[in-house]
Order: structure tokens, then C-alpha cells, then sequence
């Protein structure tokens, strides 16, 4: 392994590590491609169904009803969701997160609230 490898961008952790062409941050779960750095994370921007810009790590609820494949009940309006990951994700899901009774799964900005 290399031990000149660059600090993470967004939280400035130390310890990353490369994976598949990216660089990863197993602080933040920051992912880059070596070279593009901040200027690359600059140019996204996502915000939630009011306008407010998201970032890694924020806690956000539900503005409404979603329903899950394979469950009975849906997520309610209302759920809160700690500690989002902003990824580039499946037809305009770009968040990546834990759900309290339903595990990993991934949101639409466009449904979710900064708290």
C-alpha cells in the first residue's frame, strides 16, 4: 500500500483508502475519484423537497407516505432518518441511509426534510 494517499476532502480524515478507481473515507463515507477532489463534490448539489442543501450526514424526515417493496406497512410521513449519505444513485435516488424497522436502503431527495 501506498502511504502517500490524499486526505479525505470533505472531513479531512486520514486514513483512506482506494477501491475500484475511487478513493474512499471510512471516516465519513466520502467517495472521489483521485484528482477531481472538492471541485467535484462542489459542483453536486442536492437539495430536499424544500429547497434546503443537503449534505452527508444530516438528519432528515419523511414529508410523506413511501411504500417498500417486500413490507406490509410502508415509511411513514413523519420517519427520521439520521446520518444520510449523499450518493449518485438509481433513477433520482441520491440518498443513501439506515431506516429505523426497515434497514439500508435509498431516498429521493425530493421526499425528505432537513431537520
Amino acid at each position: 500500500m501506498s502511504e502517500n494517499l490524499p486526505a479525505c476532502p470533505t472531513c479531512s480524515g486520514e486514513y483512506t483508502y482506494e477501491m475500484d478507481g475511487l478513493m474512499v473515507c471510512p471516516e465519513c463515507g466520502h467517495e472521489w475519484t483521485p484528482g477531481g477532489g472538492a471541485a467535484e463534490a462542489a459542483e453536486r448539489v442536492v437539495k430536499d423537497a424544500v429547497g434546503n442543501v443537503l449534505a452527508d450526514g444530516d438528519t432528515v424526515t419523511v414529508v410523506k407516505a413511501l411504500k417498500v417493496k417486500g413490507s406490509p406497512s410502508g415509511i411513514k410521513a413523519g420517519t427520521k432518518v439520521r446520518n444520510i449519505r449523499l450518493v449518485d444513485g438509481v433513477d433520482g435516488h441520491d440518498i443513501d441511509c439506515k431506516v429505523d424497522g426497515f434497514g439500508a436502503m435509498q431516498l429521493k431527495s425530493s421526499v425528505v426534510k432537513k431537520i
